[in-house]
């Protein structure tokens, strides 16, 4: 191989490297950004075990503070934008870097949570867009109230192809942050063999406690656990 040759494909490892390491370190922020909500908006549903006058109260304070509401909602829609315009070029460069696929994949080393990431992300985009239909503007829910977010869920649940679709998305998503947060890790440096394996284990136990807690609460409802008064139905 000539010098010339050898410095143009260094060259193009370099900026492959660039570009990807860039894409993948915004993937990883706007990811924390998103685990943030996700988080607050899990701790602020599992209020509806504590009764209607708490999470109602919870409501009514987001909505009286119209600045922290809408500069949150903001900022999740500039990440989640980000997050997915950076995903699909990251995807686009790794099948521009092997046009030609494997004759046979050796999955074994990877996790399902990492082999359904590019296919997870579509279906949760999906169901968030549903999720804030039903619940947030409550165009599709067969009772919502503007004030009322303990019977919303309660309505809302007690159609059980929507709690069912809601445990079924909400599995992905904690399937999609499982490996979303051991690759940010090693995105920002903290790959090591003795450190790696405790991420991936606090990663998994993390992203199964999200799914209990929100499955939790279409369960309560399709159990009975969580319900509206006998008047109120």
């Amino acid at each position: 191989m000539s010098p010339a040759t050898a410095a143009g494909s260094q060259n193009r490892a370099l900026r492959f490297f660039e570009a990807t390491i860039v894409k993948k370190a915004i993937v990883a922020v706007t990811g924390a950004v998103m685990f943030g909500f996700v988080t607050g908006h899990l701790l602020g549903n599992l209020q509806v075990f504590l009764g209607p006058e708490r999470i109602n109260a919870y409501s009514a304070f987001l909505k009286s503070n119209a600045e922290l509401l809408w500069g949150a909602r903001i900022t999740l829609l500039i990440a989640l934008f980000a997050h997915i315009a950076m995903t699909i070029q990251l995807w686009q460069i790794k099948n521009a870097a092997r046009p030609v696929g494997y004759v046979k994949k050796n999955n074994s080393h990877s996790s399902l949570a990492a082999r359904t990431m590019y296919y997870s992300g579509p279906v949760i985009l999906a169901f968030v867009i549903f999720h804030l239909l039903h619940l947030t503007l409550g165009t599709v829910h067969p009772h919502y109230s503007e004030t009322d977010v303990y019977a919303n869920l309660v309505y809302g649940f007690l159609q059980w192809p929507v709690a069912v679709s809601y445990i079924v998305a909400v599995g992905l998503l904690c399937l999609h942050l499982r490996h979303g947060i051991s690759s940010m890790f090693q995105t920002l440096g903290f790959n090591h063999p003795r450190h790696t394996p405790r991420i991936q284990a606090a990663a998994s136990v993390i992203s199964a406690l999200f799914f209990a807690g929100y499955a939790s609460i279409p369960l309560a409802v399709m159990t009975g656990v969580v319900r509206l008064s006998s008047m109120s139905l």
